[in-house]
C-alpha cells in the first residue's frame, strides 16, 4: 500500500488554496487533511493533525505565514506559495523545500511535489526516530532559520529563552528549556542538568566524575557535566 502524506494548505484566498489541490490532484500520495484561511486556523490544525508537508501563504493578513512559523514548537516541510516573488531570498535561506510564485504552474508544481517526496521518502527509511528529522524555527533578529533537530547538539536555558547549538552556529529561541524537552525526540535527547540538554549522537567519550557524576566528551571537544540525579538516570538509560 502506497503511504499518504499528510498536507494541509494555508491561504487567505480560497481560490488559491483551490488551485493548489487542483495541482495536488494527479498526486494521490499526498492527501489534503486540512486548510485555513488564517495562521491562527492554519496553527490549531498543524497541532492537532500529524501534518507531513504543509503549503503555506507567506502574505497573509492579521498573522504571515513567517509569524506562523515563529509560533510553532516543530515545523512540518514547508512549501511556501505566494504572489511576491522577493520572499524567494527568504524562503531557500528558511530551508524551505520549495517556493513557488502564484498564479502556479503545473509543470514547475510537480517538480516541487519531486523534492517533496524524495525528502518525505528519506525520513521514512528510518521511522524509528522520524521526528528527529524534523525542524524547528527560529527568529534571530532580522533573520529567520528552519533547523533540523538532527544538527541540535546542545540546548542551554538562558533566563526565558533557549539558547540553540547547531553546527558552528548558535541561536536563542524564545521558548522554555522544559517546553523543548517536552516536544524533543525523547530517545535522541537527554536532559543532563537543569541548565543544558545534550543529543546523544554527540557524544564521544563517557567519563566516571566526582561525586558519582559523569563527564561527557562531545565529537566537538565540548565538555559538559552531568548532575549527580541526572548521571544515575543516564546510566539506567544507556545500560551503563
Amino acid at each position: 500500500m502506497t503511504k499518504k502524506y499528510r498536507t494541509i494548505i494555508i491561504d487567505d484566498e480560497r481560490l488559491a488554496r483551490q488551485e493548489v489541490k487542483r495541482a495536488l490532484k494527479p498526486f494521490a500520495q499526498f492527501e489534503v487533511v486540512g486548510e485555513a484561511s488564517n495562521a491562527e486556523d492554519a496553527k490549531a490544525l498543524i497541532s492537532s493533525l500529524n501534518v507531513d508537508v504543509m503549503f503555506l501563504d507567506i502574505h497573509m493578513p492579521e498573522k504571515s505565514g513567517l509569524q506562523l512559523l515563529e509560533e510553532l514548537t516543530m515545523v512540518p516541510e514547508v512549501v511556501f506559495t505566494t504572489a511576491y516573488d522577493q520572499y524567494a531570498v527568504k524562503a531557500f535561506e528558511l530551508n524551505a523545500l520549495d517556493y513557488l510564485v502564484k498564479p502556479l504552474r503545473q509543470e514547475r508544481f510537480n517538480k516541487t511535489i519531486e523534492k517533496v517526496k524524495n525528502r518525505l521518502s528519506e525520513k521514512d527509511k528510518d521511522r524509528t526516530s522520524v521526528s528527529i528529522h524534523q525542524k524547528v524555527f527560529v527568529k534571530d533578529k532580522e533573520n529567520f532559520h528552519l533547523i533540523q533537530i538532527q544538527d541540535i547538539w546542545l540546548l542551554e536555558s538562558v533566563q526565558n529563552y533557549a539558547r540553540i547549538h547547531h553546527g558552528t552556529n548558535t541561536v536563542l529561541i524564545k521558548k522554555s528549556l522544559n517546553l523543548l524537552e517536552e516536544v524533543l525526540p525523547s530517545q535522541q535527547f537527554f536532559r543532563i542538568n537543569r541548565k543544558q540538554i545534550v543529543n546523544i549522537d554527540y557524544i564521544d567519550k563517557i567519563h566516571p566524575h566526582f561525586k558519582n557524576k559523569l563527564q561527557l566528551v562531545f565529537k566537538t571537544g565540548d565538555t559538559f557535566e552531568v548532575s549527580s540525579r541526572q548521571s544515575a538516570k543516564f546510566k539506567n538509560w544507556i545500560s551503563l
